[in-house]
């Protein structure tokens, strides 16, 4: 089995405490550091996700595979920043204002940054500036994802998606997921992308960034 081989099956099975003296045998073995992250580590990811939406696995299996990938990453991440930037993008993510809920725009993040997105995580509770302001910052962002996991926070959503899109800013996608959100209210307030898990939120951010 090929060292590339190694660190995929050590992201799906999650060893995470594996998984960076395998990402290193591979740097000290001359392995494209790139290659690592994309064969190695992203495709694994892949495959995880995919076993997700099939029900073969749940959430903390899947969080556990994205924390693991995450500490390769950070082994490889001198070698990256040496060589060219393999990043799909910038991300930018939060949870609109008045919701304190987490959990999901965590492991959303996690799938995103794990399909090669650089994430920029507002955290919870964001303003409707805060999110207008960070896409100022970040003007090359390929993705803005708004999170709510609250009935009573979807208006937060509608007023943020609003904002966003009277900035006059382009060249991002906006994407929205949380469990109270359905496809008609992503349409409704003009959102690009919309998906029920973060599986399928990294496969979708993928795809508007393309």
């Amino acid at each position: 089995m090929s060292k590339i081989q190694e660190i995929a099956q050590a992201v799906e099975a999650g060893k995470s405490k594996l998984i960076g003296g395998l990402v290193q045998e591979a740097l000290i073995a001359g392995l494209d550091p790139v290659n690592i992250l994309n064969e190695g580590m992203i495709n694994a990811m892949s495959v995880v996700g995919e076993k997700f939406q099939a029900g073969e696995i749940f959430v903390p299996e899947m969080l556990v595979a994205a924390r693991t990938m995450k500490k390769g990453v950070e082994v490889l991440k001198p070698k990256l920043a040496a060589g060219a930037s393999t990043s799909r993008g910038k991300c930018i993510i939060g949870t609109v204002h008045g919701d304190l809920h987490d959990i999901g725009k965590n492991l959303v993040a996690l799938m995103i940054e794990s399909a090669g997105f650089e994430v920029i995580d507002l955290g919870v509770d964001v303003s409707t500036d805060t999110f207008v302001n960070a896409l100022k910052s970040n003007p090359d962002a390929k993705i803005v994802a708004l999170s709510a996991l609250l009935t009573t926070t979807m208006p937060s959503m509608k007023d943020t998606a609003a904002a966003i899109k009277a900035s006059g800013l382009s060249g991002f996608k906006l994407m929205v997921g949380g469990a109270p959100i359905t496809q008609e209210f992503a349409d409704q307030i003009g959102a690009d992308g919309f998906t029920t898990d973060a599986a399928s939120a990294a496969v979708l951010a993928k795809k508007l960034a393309a």
